[in-house]
């Protein structure tokens, strides 16, 4: 059975003024019960991450500021977000239920959260709308508590996975592929294990071609033994920030390649939402949606 975590502290607990196109976190969920792609069984509610697995992957100075409340003016803003409790309830519910999904994809191969993809936070800050990094959380502790030893990341959000590629920048156990918007957020790149930048405009042939080469020489070249997935849809040709000109069947055709890609070499795979902000929400819950029934489709 295809698991999926959700929280309602996913949406409820964002500050008015950021709840668009955040909304799509509720949105997800209930478009694919609708149609009968899942039903409630899918869904899990994951709790409170507990603080020593946050710290396998960030800093204790930065972890104390974001658990007390002492974040400076700067780092705050550097967020995007106003401080609260609750916005930090909610990013501890989310990075924990990228744990969990992680322990049921070791089950059935896959498993998706209807959240997460945080991969701005840095081990010693926040950044982008991200304050703690769900896929460095979770691939630290399936290191840490599992037999998985070769992590693959896949991060495929229009912006580079900066925080990532910095936390894993020197852990040899785990690899960091990144295809994003070239002149895209952030200014200021990491170095990635394998960084592929695309110009402005590049189009669904440019994007999956460059992807199919790629993703199958990593896993050649890396034989990863877990993949995690950042299945941002703000490659969109619509999208406010994506500025590329990928088009809903070719977003679809890059989620099909990945998870095919993962099924036919039976490698497990956890999945995160990422980034998606066109102008209508209609268009971003159906990009990720087709992210969902892809997978019930290839794996179940």
């Amino acid at each position: 059975m295809l698991k999926i975590a959700w929280n309602e502290l996913y949406c409820h607990s964002l500050p008015t003024g950021h709840r668009f196109p955040m909304i799509k976190y509720n949105l997800i969920p209930e478009q694919l019960i609708y149609e009968g792609t899942i039903n409630d069984e899918n869904l899990f509610s994951p709790i409170l991450i507990q603080e020593q697995d946050i710290l396998s992957s960030h800093t204790r100075e930065y972890w104390e500021k974001l658990k007390n409340g002492t974040l400076s003016k700067r780092e705050e803003r550097n967020t995007g977000f106003p401080y609260s409790e609750e916005l930090v309830m909610r990013e501890r519910t989310i990075v924990q239920g990228s744990i969990d999904c992680s322990l049921f994809a070791l089950q059935n191969r896959i498993s998706i959260n209807v959240a997460g993809g945080t991969h701005h936070a840095y081990s010693y800050k926040g950044e982008g709308f991200c304050l703690l990094n769900d896929i460095a959380i979770a691939a630290n502790y399936l290191l840490n508590h599992t037999e998985i030893q070769k992590i693959l990341v896949v991060d495929l959000d229009v912006h580079q996975g900066d925080g990532t590629a910095e936390i894993f920048n020197n852990d040899h156990r785990v690899f960091t592929f990144s295809m994003h918007g070239e002149k895209n957020f952030p200014l200021k790149k990491q170095k990635s294990d394998l960084d592929v930048p695309l110009k402005d405009h590049a189009d669904d042939k440019e994007y999956l071609d460059l992807l199919d080469w790629n993703l199958k020489s990593v896993i050649q070249s890396f034989q990863p033994e877990f993949i995690f997935y950042q299945a941002g849809v703000d490659i969109l040709k619509n999208d406010k920030l994506g500025r590329l000109d990928v088009s809903p069947v070719g977003c679809k055709e890059r989620d099909r390649m990945v998870i095919s890609t993962c099924h036919e070499n039976n490698i497990p795979i956890m999945i995160n939402m990422g980034g998606g902000y066109s102008h209508s929400i209609r268009d971003i819950v159906e990009a990720h949606a087709n992210t969902f029934r892809l997978s019930q489709e290839i794996f179940f």
